[in-house]
């Protein structure tokens, strides 16, 4: 089912702009593009487009880092046992690895590191977590003194925190840290920096550890500003010119032989280390990321590697089932909300499953999976619509439940799914608006095809990197016509573009996915408008600037 998508031109400030077009001496382009990510100054705009690792904050400026170093250090010298206890996703298994690994090499005594199971325990501390460090020499500790917990964390906080020794969340009330938005292994990054400025050791002793941190920002989905924009900037650097032996062979084992990006860290490595913990044990990711032994490496990795194709494989076959449920099943098809659950499903994939299920039905979308009369689930929804408040609404037919605006789990007696299903539609048809119902193509700014040139697309360049916060521009071209009859349909999905505008100017580029709009956009001479983005695509050693498109639309006059 492919529906039309809004386009929507992000508005900016165009004081803001000219100003800075002035100072800058920039172009009017680049001055609109600042403006809209929130730079309003010369100063500003010098320290996007040249990030430092002087930026970066004073770990001590974090409310409860003092108190965690002092902690620390007490239990190093007494000898007292260290248990490093992280989550088994991307992030997890990241700040996991850096903590344990820069406390290993600073302390030989008794440190080792847990991750819970992804179907055992779920997330957080779980009893059989507690079990293990009781087991590995925390008893004695806990019987004479309790066992003091520091939280690292960067979510925002229930309004009663935990008992903690510390916390270490810059979203905490009243923490003065200056930026808010840090991936959980960045929380873990700040704090063995800490130690290490405790330790009089040079800061550059924690920055073998960027590509670790760039890769969690990646995957984690924070947003790629301020002190994350210098983190993901130089552990990109890192990745690219000198990656740690676990990033390089995973590198090598997915044939990523060019210069990523954020986006292949999103869809190259963070795949494979999030398949350790979605399909069977999150402790072999930080394995491969501590192990010094090449041999050890690469064989960890293979591991994952194969890991990851079984993911693939699962996940191809669950979408597939449950897109054939939708396609065949009028009913579904034409609820606001989709709610899928089979019994055999795999719990490391519904939340993958739901996201590729908004591509085809865009609407609020769970998929569950269960056993031993119990359900749980994963739940993703559409711009604007916030999915953890339906799913609170329905809290009374739920055992428990949990997340965020977007992106939510939840477990259910498989019971109370047929009352779920009925209630979580009539909450959400009652709730969405009709703007949220279709998909929105938010684009920065209309320009010619001409400006689709060298001298601007280095300047683009200078952005980089993309992610939330700061994603890859999106521009728009209007009165568009198919230049010769060029243009065509590839692979029965996709559309090969060669586009002239009226002026004259012409360019090339594909759009994935896009074939169904060449009989109604761009046949028969049909003026057409496009969205898109700016990318290189080398071919037979030269380089030249194509777009990926991202819709199509017949020109209005």
């Amino acid at each position: 089912m492919k529906l039309d998508k809004r386009w929507t031109l992000k508005p900016y400030n165009t004081a803001i702009a000219q100003h800075l077009q002035d100072s800058l001496k920039v172009s009017p382009l680049i001055a609109k593009l600042l403006a809209q990510r929130g730079i309003d100054s010369y100063e500003g705009a010098q320290a996007f487009f040249d990030p430092q690792l002087s930026h970066l904050h004073n770990p001590y400026l974090m409310a409860g880092m003092d108190a965690s170093v002092a902690r620390i250090m007490q239990a190093i010298t007494a000898g007292e046992p260290i248990m490093v206890y992280g989550d088994y996703d991307v992030d997890g298994t990241t700040a996991v690895a850096i903590v344990y690994d820069y406390l290993h090499k600073q302390y030989k005594g008794n440190i080792t590191y847990y991750l819970p199971h992804r179907y055992r325990e779920g997330y957080g501390i779980s009893k059989i977590g507690i079990d293990y460090a009781i087991e590995h020499g925390l008893i004695g500790y806990a019987r004479e003194n309790g066992i003091d917990i520091i939280v690292c964390d960067h979510h925002l906080p229930d309004k009663q925190l935990p008992p903690a020794y510390a916390i270490l969340n810059p979203k905490q009330p009243n923490c003065p840290y200056p930026y808010k938005e840090l991936s959980g292994c960045g929380i873990g990054f700040k704090l063995i920096t800490a130690i290490a400025m405790h330790l009089n050791q040079p800061v550059e002793t924690v920055y073998r550890y960027l590509d670790l941190v760039a890769t969690s920002i990646a995957a984690d989905i924070v947003p790629i500003d301020g002190e994350n924009r210098v983190l993901a900037y130089y552990g990109i650097k890192k990745i690219n010119e000198n990656p740690s032996p676990a990033i390089a062979i995973l590198k090598q084992l997915a044939g990523a032989n060019k210069t990523l990006s954020v986006s292949d860290l999103v869809f190259v490595i963070g795949p494979r280390v999030n398949a350790a913990g979605r399909m069977d044990d999150a402790r072999k990711a930080v394995e491969l990321f501590i192990e010094t032994d090449p041999e050890k490496i690469t064989h960890l990795a293979q591991t994952l590697q194969e890991t990851n194709d079984d993911r693939k494989e699962v996940d191809k076959t669950t979408y597939e089932e449950a897109l054939e449920l939708l396609n065949t099943d009028p009913h579904l098809a034409q609820k606001k909300s989709t709610v899928l659950y089979k019994e055999h499903w795999h719990k490391g994939v519904v939340g993958i499953v739901a996201s590729r299920l908004i591509d085809h039905y865009y609407r609020p979308t769970i998929i569950l999976t269960g056993s031993n009369g119990k359900a749980t689930g994963s739940a993703r929804s559409v711009a604007g619509f916030n999915i953890y408040e339906a799913i609170y609404a329905c809290r009374h037919l739920l055992e428990s439940y949990g997340g965020h605006f977007f992106a939510a789990g939840l477990t259910i007696d498989t019971a109370n799914i047929p009352a779920f299903i009925e209630q979580f539609e009539r909450i959400v048809a009652e709730t969405i608006s009709p703007e949220q119902e279709l998909p929105e193509v938010l684009i920065d700014a209309e320009i010619p095809i001409s400006a689709i040139n060298m001298a601007n697309y280095k300047q683009l360049k200078k952005f980089e990197p993309f992610g939330p916060g700061n994603m890859k521009p999106v521009f728009m071209s209007k009165h568009l016509l198919d230049h010769q009859a060029k243009s065509k349909v590839v692979k029965d999905i996709h559309l090969r573009i060669v586009a002239e505008q009226l002026q004259g100017s012409i360019t090339e580029g594909i759009g994935f996915g896009l074939g169904y709009k060449y009989d109604s956009c761009v046949a028969n001479n049909q003026l057409f408008d496009m969205t898109y983005t700016i990318e290189e695509n080398e071919f037979n050693g030269n380089t030249r600037l194509q777009v990926r498109a991202i819709d199509l639309r017949v020109s209005e006059f």
